[in-house]
């Protein structure tokens, strides 16, 4: 494996330092680049903006209101007085976006799409069959449900495949760190096509095969952000932006996002309260314990060691594991920038150590820095990496299926930390790290 892949492969299993909230989705490089220009349809600035558009209160409906949300084909007999959407998304856990019901329409509003940006984006998604509002303002008018998708992170996949909706992927950023089986059986059988990601997506190839929506992110950076150029090429764009969430939940919930677009919040609502259930469930064993192990994460990259701030979904998890975050005090949802020297006068001590890049064994991490030898975590054993399930190309699945199934992150935690709690879970994204 190359030195090039290495470096990218640290970038992408050390995303609990690199930026724990507002750092970048899977599989992308960090950056704290200025935020992008506005870009005209699709975004709205926060401070300048015109009102939404107008949500009609749901009247009510007819004898002839649907049971359930059209997912196939559209409305033929249009009724103004009826309500489309009987199954609505309540958000429990999530806050980075808004969704509104009206009897033929819903609006999404994307909050925070990356840190520190000036810019909101809303999109009207319309029942196909029916009129649009009249006034959208500048947000993306998308007729729904919709039948094709193409997806540009990762972490989009496991929405599709829990929502059994793999049959209306057509497109993908990129094909080598994909995990989901369903999805590689796809690219096996020539059923995807990749577009490329960031600055470097193929327009044209998106243009070829005329997806009713695209979703993708944004990190506030025209040269790494695709949105930009698929937006201007008139295609139907909308950006998630889960990464930026400060609890895990809250981050598994944006799979109600994508499910609005295909009108199927009902499936979505169940396959996310079975999610939280769970979650909350291994969280309350933990919840009383009074011995709680110290633990700090991560790795130097180039220099600089990020870690999780205490109010990031890193710090969250590892207490709702029953462990003591040694940065828990702080009070931001990023990462802080550290020195080595400054990591371990808080850490030399802590009993855990987890998320350590790429390493495979303790003898990387001391081929990276002999100095980590000096850490009793490391000393005694106790190293756990997040990169047990990796594909030949070094994807990571923790990014992918972990971040739609928190509970099941949450269970290693537990088992590494009070192993006598959950006595047996065998760890599914850790591994203990070996000489």
């Amino acid at each position: 494996m190359s030195r090039i892949f290495w470096i990218a492969a640290l970038i992408i299993t050390n995303m609990w330092g690199l930026s724990a909230c507002g750092g970048t989705p899977a599989t992308q490089s960090p950056t704290d680049s200025p935020v992008a220009p506005a870009v005209e349809l699709a975004t709205v600035p926060t401070e300048t903006s015109p009102a939404a558009p107008t949500v009609t209160p749901v009247t009510t409906a007819v004898a002839a209101a649907p049971m359930a949300n059209l997912t196939e084909g559209c409305v033929t007999d249009y009724d103004p007085d009826v309500d489309y959407f009987p199954a609505k998304i309540t958000i429990s856990d999530s806050t980075g976006w808004e969704i509104e019901y009206a009897n033929n329409y819903k609006v999404i509003t994307v909050l925070n799409p990356w840190r520190d940006a000036d810019l909101q984006f809303r999109y009207v998604l319309v029942q196909c069959g029916t009129p649009p509002p009249t006034d959208v303002h500048d947000a993306q008018v998308i007729e729904t449900p919709i039948n094709t998708i193409i997806t540009m992170s990762t972490t989009q996949l496991p929405h599709l495949n829990e929502l059994d909706l793999l049959d209306r992927l057509i497109g993908v950023d990129n094909f080598r760190f994909i995990n989901t089986p369903a999805v590689v059986q796809k690219i096996e059988a020539g059923e995807l096509v990749e577009i490329g990601g960031g600055g470097e997506v193929n327009v044209e190839q998106a243009i070829d095969l005329e997806p009713d929506l695209i979703m993708t992110y944004g990190v506030g950076n025209p040269e790494n952000d695709a949105y930009p150029k698929l937006i201007e090429a008139g295609l139907k764009v909308v950006l998630n932006s889960e990464y930026m969430e400060t609890s895990a939940l809250g981050r598994a919930e944006w799979i109600k996002f994508t499910a609005a677009f295909f009108n199927q919040e009902a499936a979505a609502t169940t396959v996310y309260d079975t999610i939280a259930e769970r979650y909350n469930e291994i969280a309350a064993q933990a919840r009383n314990l009074s011995d709680k192990p110290t633990v700090f994460t991560g790795a130097p990259f180039q220099g600089t060691w990020y870690m999780p701030g205490g109010n990031s979904y890193v710090a969250q998890l590892l207490a709702d594991a029953g462990a003591a975050y040694l940065w828990a005090d702080d009070e931001s949802t990023g990462s802080q920038h550290l020195s080595f020297e400054a990591v371990f006068e808080s850490a030399q001590d802590a009993d855990f150590w987890l998320n350590t890049g790429s390493w495979q064994s303790l003898a990387d991490g001391l081929a990276a820095d002999e100095r980590f030898a000096e850490f009793s975590a490391f000393q005694n054993g106790q190293v756990f990496n997040n990169n047990v399930r990796l594909n030949e190309n070094g994807g990571n699945d923790y990014w992918e299926t972990g971040v739609t199934n928190p509970h099941l992150v949450l269970a290693d935690l537990l088992k590494i930390f009070h192993p006598e709690l959950l006595p047996d879970h065998e760890l599914y994204f850790y591994q203990q790290l070996e000489p």
